[in-house]
């Protein structure tokens, strides 16, 4: 005991423990030791029999033998109650992290860190169990702890791997479903810490917050096929509508519980094809402590949330899908992380993953912490993380969550709150880099997979290529589009010609981007109404003012995304702590929303003019964009092989009669959509079977057609 590494053993301060634990060279032979809190008696099996270690201390035995251990030593550990069972030294195993993945870690480099810290079941020497590995740089020492160790940071302690600032240690014995966290003593003020495993891919049901292993993945995948033909497709000319779901509250059970993973791939999945949906938008399904966080207070960013089933299951959920027809887009969160002390915060007692000014670490408006994105572990970390999800679970893509916040370093912040970049300017630029090498690697290494940007301020190139100056996201959220079409529909339809520019105004910018036309859960949560209740007018003309939105978000230019219970008008904001209003189904306007909203779906997906020049202005043009007074606007979709389609929209409950319509072509013209159909709850006033173009023409086309205009609706014409 007069040896200081046993005496920083014993007080928990020892930084390599593989150096005086398990076997090594002595005089007259070997010395063997052991270290176990809870343990009465130890001994070693050694070739010649059982041996017993004496006791240094309450938690060190040591044997010293001329007998050279072969292979792993293996002890008798004898607890209190007299009960024995045997134990594989943890400290036979030499660390085994490679210096290059270190290297590549330290460097911002390593982008499936996942493999190489947190919790990876191993088999070394024959001898099954889990590797750990923490990264801690400002830690004295780091333990392993958990229940099969009864929580103590003495029994298991980890060895640092110098500069690198990871710790390590293989536990043999563990497997699939150990619950564990880090035990960390920080360096400079001796304070100790029990943290969840930033890298766990597992972790313990709400509300215990404790990281648990997951065994290698045995999910046997059968969406080959989706994942050949997703590698193959053409995204910026393919149909792209996402349904967007809040896994907590699409439904429940009669007694309040989630549907779970595998009861979603049930019954959500077959609900959503119906529908004529492309893909399912998931919002966060990362851990989270907080329910009503709806994800986005990220914990796990490797680990699939618990609520729902194990990570396996999510990977059924998702396989259904596949195989379905359905992509699948994960709602992911690196602006910022919630600041529970078990988790990320202040990890090893400092300011690890974030900043360390609340200038640049802490954002106000959501009383969160924001990564310290120029820090290389940092950004290993996260690009990491991106990878895993894309990689591990097969996703399709990535909705990258509050870029704005992510992209200026004064946001919402008054002037004295925030500091500039080296340049003097507001940019952050770190986050600027890590966009642009987070988007080459999805592209790159993940043919097919998408990445959105939910960007809501003017910040140019957000969906062009890094290599032309750009953030290299594959789409942007158009938020402009979003909020002009809601303020517009907001108005009494006889004050709507006074703000006819806000259906216009859009198309001045609506090719700069790849841009997405969403309707999401937050326009229909925190007093801003459903979007039902958005419309004005008697329940006749809020339900024909829904269906007009739905459709004039099909017939514009741009991919799409619909928040769930839109689609069959729910008429309450959404609450995510009870399931959606699917009683409404019973009834008829309810029935028809869907009705319509089920034909958009697949009139956008069937038609290439909807959705095949989505990104080009060569495949819109405007009809007349002037008819303010009467609160009508008409326009052309076109399609690559010269196909087209006509599209009107009344904004007010007039029906207009003997309305006419300049047209590209004469032949016949056939409604392929009329959202005042009686199958949907409308009127059902017309066209009949269809209209003959005639000449003269009209509006400077060639032909025209004089048509009835229904109220509050949307024509879709075809020849």
């Amino acid at each position: 005991m007069n040896d200081p590494r046993l005496l920083g053993l014993i007080e928990g301060r020892l930084h390599d423990p593989h150096s005086v634990l398990g076997a090594h060279p002595a005089p007259g032979g070997w010395c063997i030791r052991h270290v176990d809190p809870d343990a009465r008696a130890v001994a070693v099996r050694l070739a010649s029999g059982t041996c017993p270690l004496r006791r240094l201390n309450a938690a060190v035995f040591e044997l010293t033998s001329a007998e050279a251990p072969q292979g792993p030593l293996q002890f008798v550990v004898t607890d209190d109650r007299g009960a024995d069972r045997d134990v594989v030294s943890p400290w036979s195993f030499a660390p085994e992290i490679g210096d290059d993945d270190l290297y590549l870690y330290n460097e911002g480099r390593l982008i499936q860190a996942w493999n190489v810290l947190g919790a990876n079941a191993r088999v070394r020497d024959g001898v099954a169990g889990v590797r750990f590995a923490c990264w801690a740089p400002n830690a004295e020492r780091v333990s392993v702890v958990g229940d099969f160790n009864g929580w103590d940071g003495r029994a298991h302690p980890m060895t640092s791997r110098g500069g690198s600032g990871v710790w390590e240690l293989f536990v043999p014995g563990l497997g699939h479903g150990t619950v564990y966290k880090f035990e960390i003593r920080n360096r400079a003020s001796g304070a100790v810490f029990v943290k969840a495993d930033p890298y766990a891919r597992y972790a313990e049901v709400r509300p215990g917050t404790a990281s648990r292993v997951e065994a290698a993945p045995a999910y046997d995948w059968l969406d080959g096929a989706w994942m050949a033909a997703r590698a193959k497709r053409d995204w910026l000319h393919a149909p792209l509508n996402a349904y967007e779901v809040h896994a907590g509250s699409w439904r429940r059970h009669p007694d309040g519980r989630f549907y779970t993973y595998r009861e979603l791939a049930e019954h959500l999945v077959p609900y959503v094809a119906d529908l004529g949906y492309t893909h399912i938008e998931l919002l966060p399904v990362s851990e989270h402590p907080l329910d009503e966080s709806w994800g986005y207070q990220t914990t796990g960013y490797f680990a699939a949330t618990s609520r729902f089933g194990t990570p396996d299951d999510l990977r059924a959920l998702i396989d259904a899908c596949h195989r379905a027809g359905l992509g699948v887009i994960l709602d992911w969160v690196p602006g910022h992380f919630p600041r529970d002390a078990w988790a990320l915060a202040a990890f090893d007692g400092t300011a690890l993953y974030e900043h360390e000014d609340p200038r640049l670490g802490l954002h106000k408006d959501w009383g969160t912490y924001i990564f310290n994105y120029g820090r290389s572990e940092v950004r290993s970390f996260l690009l990491s993380s991106a990878c895993f999800w894309l990689s591990e679970f097969h996703f399709d893509g990535l909705r990258v969550d509050a870029v704005a916040s992510m992209l200026y370093l004064d946001y919402s912040r008054k002037a004295g709150e925030w500091l500039p970049n080296r340049y003097g300017g507001r940019e952050n630029l770190d986050v600027i880099s890590l966009f642009r090498e987070l988007n080459e690697i999805v592209h790159r290494d993940f043919p097919g997979a998408l990445t959105f940007a939910e960007e809501s301020t003017a910040w140019p190139m957000v969906s062009r290529p890094a290599y032309l100056g750009g953030l290299g996201f594959s789409m942007k959220w158009n938020m402009g589009w979003m909020n002009d079409t809601l303020a517009y529909l907001s108005h009494d339809p006889i004050h709507r010609r006074y703000h006819h520019d806000k259906l216009t105004f859009g198309q001045l910018y609506a090719y700069s981007e790849n841009f997405v036309l969403p309707l999401s859960h937050d326009e229909v949560v925190h007093g801003k109404r459903s979007l039902l209740d958005k419309m004005p007018g008697d329940a006749w003309q809020r339900f024909a003012g829904l269906r007009v939105l739905l459709a004039y978000q099909a017939a514009m230019p741009g991919k799409k995304l619909l928040f769930m219970g839109c689609e069959f008008g729910q008429g309450r904001e959404w609450r995510d702590g009870a399931e959606l209003d699917w009683g409404l189904l019973g009834e008829g306007w309810h029935q028809g929303v869907l009705a319509c909203a089920r034909d958009l779906n697949r009139l956008y997906r069937d038609l290439p003019a909807l959705h095949e020049r989505d990104f080009e202005p060569e495949g819109f043009a405007w009809i007349d964009c002037h008819d303010a007074e009467q609160s009508i606007i008409s326009w052309l979709r076109r399609d690559r092989q010269g196909g087209f389609v006509v599209v009107v929209a009344n904004f007010t409950p007039i029906p207009r009669h003997g309305y006419r319509l300049g047209v590209p072509a004469g032949g016949m013209y056939r409604e392929l959509c009329n959202t005042d159909s009686a199958f949907y709850g409308g009127s059902n006033a017309g066209n009949g079977p269809g209209l003959q173009a005639t000449q003269p023409g009209w509006m400077g086309f060639d032909h025209s057609l004089t048509l009835t205009i229904p109220p509050m609706a949307v024509l879709i014409l075809g020849r």
